[in-house]
């Protein structure tokens, strides 16, 4: 049974203020809990304590202004004092594919100074399986408090993972209303961080322990990358074919029991276009399709290049213009885009004149960015990478005599005839 003293935890500090921690920082906020906010980038903090968002996510400035104005949100370079811990930082990749820990286990470190007996900590990054155990480890070595249930006493620090489940564009909403996993070192956790989670989220609380709750989103983030990978795959087909990959997929979803997805660039994101990999290096040996579908996704940026080079090679000095550069449509965030990759490959090969609109970003520290009127204007080429509302118009006459690749489906419901 939780007490109630237990569930008054109004002093929060969330490690890490990007595109999960900093949502969640303001909902809080405006619900009355005093939020210490911790970034390692002077500029965020700076940004945010001055009432407005680094990042881009609709109607978020409105409440972040609110938060900041009240008192009750403000953001430090340093953890402090709190009742509740939440880590919100990233879990890249390292290079060889392997879950690069050092965003969470230096968390993890920074907050043990702080920590006090009863106090919750939750982790919502998204994790390999035994991220949360490894933080107890951590806690243990560095505080002289006791984590996780032991010869039936009770824990000194409540430890969770419940990780976030949110899509960019619409954070404000996800935060409270999707359902959310929560899963402790033991039971008293569980029920603590449920206790907690169930002040602000109305979707259902899904209990479980902390290794099945990391694993579940790595789960629901591997489903999706191999469905993305056979749309993918189909679309490489249909263009072997020699036949319209929008029309193809269409007729195949008429079928009552198909839903094939939209093909695209490749998969960007956050998570699904790493989160697999956690799942590969874990068990190398029987994740024979998560590896491949990585694989087929990874490879699509590079298949685009080519087609693009075996065009341009039919002009002199090819003009080319490349729209979209965020991972997904309508927002500005690039984590692992592939448009990226498929414009950053196309200038180092020296193909022409490369020009790359992007109507959601204002600069870009890599590439010129250039508005969408002059870079379509006299372009050979016009290859439309990311399916944004301003790219949905310009059907027609701006297009004609130009080749024209739509890979994201921009155009497939009124395309060119």
């Amino acid at each position: 049974m939780i007490r109630t003293n237990e569930l008054s935890r109004k002093r929060i500090c969330i490690v890490g203020l990007g595109y999960v921690g900093l949502p969640m920082a303001a909902i809080l906020a405006s619900r009355g809990f005093r939020v210490h906010g911790v970034d390692i980038n002077p500029h965020a903090v700076e940004t945010i304590n001055s009432g407005k968002a680094h990042i881009v996510e609709p109607d978020l400035d409105i409440i972040l202004r609110a938060a900041v104005q009240t008192g009750n949100l403000k953001a430090h370079a340093a953890p402090a004092d709190a009742d509740v811990f939440v880590l919100c930082v990233p879990t890249p990749c390292t290079a060889d594919r392997k879950p690069d820990m050092r965003f969470v286990i230096e968390a993890t470190r920074s907050i043990c100074p702080f920590l006090k007996k009863g106090n919750l900590v939750i982790l919502e990054s998204t994790s390999p399986p035994g991220t949360t155990e490894q933080m107890a480890e951590i806690i243990r070595r560095h505080t002289d408090l006791s984590v996780g249930r032991s010869s039936g006493a009770k824990p000194d620090i409540f430890l969770a993972h419940a990780p976030e489940r949110i899509l960019p564009g619409k954070v404000l909403r996800e935060v409270v209303e999707n359902h959310r996993i929560v899963g402790g070192i033991d039971e008293p956790s569980t029920d603590q961080c449920a206790a907690f989670y169930r002040s602000f989220v109305t979707g259902d609380l899904l209990l479980t322990d902390a290794r099945t709750a990391e694993t579940a989103k790595l789960v629901e983030n591997a489903f999706r990358d191999v469905n993305i990978a056979f749309a993918n795959e189909v679309a490489l087909l249909a263009d072997e074919l020699g036949i319209d990959v929008w029309k193809l997929i269409d007729l195949a979803n008429k079928h009552p029991r198909v839903n094939i997805l939209s093909p695209g660039a490749g998969v960007g994101g956050h998570c699904v276009a790493v989160d697999p990999w956690f799942l590969v290096a874990q068990a190398p040996t029987v994740t024979r399709m998560i590896r491949t579908a990585r694989e087929v996704n990874d490879n699509k940026p590079h298949w685009i290049v080519n087609r693009i080079l075996q065009h341009a090679s039919h002009f002199r000095d090819a003009k080319i213009a490349l729209l979209g550069l965020a991972y997904k449509a309508d927002i500005d965030d690039l984590r692992e885009s592939p448009a990226v990759i498929i414009a950053r490959e196309l200038i180092e090969s020296g193909v022409g004149d490369v020009r790359i609109v992007e109507p959601n970003l204002r600069m870009h520290p890599e590439f010129k960015l250039t508005a969408l009127e002059p870079a379509i204007v006299d372009a050979d080429i016009v290859v439309v990478l990311v399916a944004h509302k301003e790219f949905k118009s310009i059907m027609g006459r701006p297009l004609e005599k130009k080749i024209v690749m739509d890979v994201c489906g921009a155009f497939r419901d009124h395309r060119m005839e």
